[in-house]
């Protein structure tokens, strides 16, 4: 039989319910602003071939991305609050909800791997996808893509589904708590065109639903990173200037 937990409805409190949202705001501040650095991208490609400068630099970020967004937030927010385990922040593997997490992941799979194949053939999606954009992927490179997507994706949503959502729904109750959740999470997106920035808004909505009926993130840390790698291999595959050589 399949079970999931019944969506909360707490009486609104003030505790927890600060902290988190600042820490994503600095988080994503020194995440964004980092991997848009062209001093520090200049670095690489001072010290690197193009290819190489590329590789290692993109996967500086998606660390990045995990260490400012992620880590270092969860260990504040442990630190500062130390009543709380990881646990409560959707860091858990919850029995009685397992076959409901199986079955909501692989649906979801089966129903966004598809859509997002499709639009990553797309002109405007080459644009900034793969971001890799060495000219010729090796081995390595097609290795370190996947790698560094799943490490960045898991510290995005631990913070998101994890850091920004359990707290906030102690504290302002379900429906306010989603809805800020939400909001900040389309605007991350706005970078990347209206396209992604609206697709984000049901996506986050639904994942952010899901996440309190599981009780942890895996579904939405799995379906992101599914969505991603298939974009990315996608618009590897098609993009005229960019090409991968199993062989190198």
């Amino acid at each position: 039989m399949i079970h999931y937990l019944p969506l909360p409805n707490q009486a609104p409190t003030l505790i927890g319910g600060i902290a988190p949202i600042y820490l994503a705001l600095f988080g994503f501040i020194i995440f964004w602003f980092g991997s848009k650095s062209e001093k520090i991208k200049a670095r690489y490609f001072e010290r690197h071939a193009h290819d190489t400068a590329w590789l290692r630099f993109i996967y500086m970020t998606k660390w990045l991305g995990f260490f400012s967004m992620g880590l270092v937030p969860l260990l504040i927010l442990l630190l500062i609050e130390p009543q709380r385990s990881i646990a409560y922040y959707g860091l858990n593997f919850r029995t009685d909800t397992l076959l409901f997490t199986i079955l909501v992941t692989l649906g979801l799979l089966a129903l966004v791997i598809p859509l997002a194949a499709y639009s990553a053939k797309k002109e405007k999606n080459l644009i900034n996808y793969p971001q890799i954009r060495a000219k010729l992927w090796t081995k390595k490179t097609f290795r370190r893509n996947l790698l560094g997507w799943a490490v960045y994706l898991f510290g995005y949503e631990l913070l998101f589904r994890g850091l920004l959502l359990f707290p906030l729904v102690e504290a302002y109750g379900l429906w306010l708590a989603v809805a800020i959740n939400v909001a900040l999470y389309s605007a991350t997106h706005i970078p990347k065109g209206l396209d992604e920035t609206l697709g984000a808004i049901p996506l986050g909505f639904v994942l952010c639903l899901l996440t309190l009926m599981s009780g942890n993130i895996w579904i939405a840390v799995l379906v992101h990173i599914g969505m991603a790698w298939t974009n990315s291999l996608t618009a590897l595959k098609h993009h005229p200037e960019i090409h991968y050589d199993p062989k190198a």
